[in-house]
């Protein structure tokens, strides 16, 4: 997205979204002047401010301030998602609360007709009534500040602890160790001899200012545990980011162990950042490239195309290069970093594409919304003749929180009918 887009259309809505959480959180709980509200106001601000700084920081800024911005201002943009989403949800209890507390305080302020007496004999007879000794109309009596106050932060505390619980799970979720999938994937070409072929399958571990070496010992580790017979990376492997300043990240990358060894494709992250530097320090790593070409594999061919992006760097898929000219009577499996990627696929009669960049849309509601859109996102789906495989992926973009789209790392086992 361009820095004028940016400015036209999203800090508008950022500003917008902020001075309604804002104005719920803040100027509904505090009274005017108070310290609580000028110390809540500074903190919106400032966490608007880190939120919109946090994506062009981890380039533009040295590692350690990156990460010092990165944290607060990343784990902000879903903070900040759940929390007025709460409030909107708060919005009818708000309702419900101050007509509870309106028809109170009616009942406390109406004032009963009091007993006449005779003035004459003093004998205290009761007068007869009259129409000005009924109750007070309930409409007469305003809602006392201190009660809209108490529903003010009766809400905004229940949003905040739901939006809290919120992005703690799903940072737990995101940040915690993947699951690893295992699908069977029938494929009718496929020669007996690739019978029971493992393919681990892993994309979008996406290494940033938040998460580094570590998550890729973890990440590698779990890998080698599903003892595969392939590991196939389907780009992301970095968000945005030099091999000066993630690449001893990625190190641990060349303990890969698989029989047929581990195979990388590009993903627009790599482009982003630089798709040159990044594909000679895999291959440094020991990873097999696979740039619009392919390879033979006992029983299949093994094909990988370049991410879409990079066409607008004169290095998009070639899909001929790839895939033409090949026996037809062999199977065969393309590694593409997007789903979409999908329909080229079929029409050169591929067997099954492996791909990631969704996340599975990440965040709820987008989780479903995605789905709505396009319902690759995640998953086994066939189109045509052609199976596609999409993996959750292993990392995140922007905020460090899954919610309805645990990672995942995917074992397929390809089998053969004639086996």
């Amino acid at each position: 997205m361009s820095s004028a887009l940016f400015v036209a259309l999203v800090l508008p809505v950022l500003a917008g979204v902020h001075y309604y959480v804002w104005r719920r959180m803040v100027r509904d709980t505090t009274t005017p002047g108070s310290a609580w509200r000028r110390g809540g106001t500074a903190l919106i601000v400032l966490l608007g401010l880190l939120l919109v700084a946090a994506p062009p920081g981890e380039r533009a800024l040295p590692a350690p301030l990156a990460t010092a911005v990165g944290w607060p201002g990343f784990v902000w943009m879903a903070g900040i998602l759940y929390l007025a989403l709460a409030l909107l949800v708060g919005e009818v209890f708000r309702v419900i609360l101050l007509r509870v507390e309106r028809r109170r305080a009616t009942a406390a302020a109406t004032v009963p007709a009091t007993p006449g007496t005779d003035s004459v004999s003093g004998t205290g007879s009761p007068e007869p009534a009259s129409a000005t000794d009924s109750p007070e109309p309930a409409s007469a009596a305003p809602l006392h500040p201190s009660r809209r106050l108490f529903v003010g932060r009766a809400v905004a505390l229940a949003s905040g602890a739901a939006a809290t619980a919120t992005v703690g799970y799903g940072a737990y979720t995101a940040l915690g160790p993947p699951r690893i999938k295992h699908i069977t994937v029938p494929l009718a070409r496929l020669d007996p001899a690739a019978h029971g072929f493992r393919i681990a399958l892993i994309s979008d571990i996406h290494l940033n200012v938040l998460v580094g070496r570590d998550r890729t010992r973890q990440l590698v580790d779990l890998l080698n545990g599903t003892e595969p017979d392939l590991v196939a990376l389907v780009g992301d492997l970095v968000e945005d980011a030099d091999v000066a300043d993630q690449g001893r990240a990625a190190e641990p990358l060349a303990d890969l162990r698989a029989t047929h060894g581990a195979f990388f494709v590009t993903g627009n992250h790599e482009f982003y950042s630089g798709a040159a530097q990044w594909v000679r320090f895999v291959r440094e790593l020991g990873l097999r490239t696979l740039r619009n070409e392919r390879v033979a594999l006992p029983g299949f061919d093994l094909a990988g195309v370049d991410d879409e992006s990079g066409a607008e760097h004169d290095e998009g898929p070639d899909y001929e290069a790839a895939l033409g000219g090949r026996d037809r009577d062999r199977a065969v499996v393309l590694l593409a970093h997007q789903p979409a990627q999908v329909d080229e696929a079929a029409r050169y009669g591929v067997d099954l594409q492996l791909s990631g960049h969704t996340h599975g849309g990440q965040l709820w509601p987008f989780t479903h919304l995605m789905g709505l859109a396009d319902p690759n996102v995640a998953g086994l789906s066939r189109h045509g003749d052609t199976l596609l495989y999409v993996t959750r992926g292993t990392g995140f973009w922007g905020p460090p929180v899954r919610l309805g789209a645990e990672p995942d790392i995917t074992v397929l086992e390809l089998t053969s009918p004639r086996a």
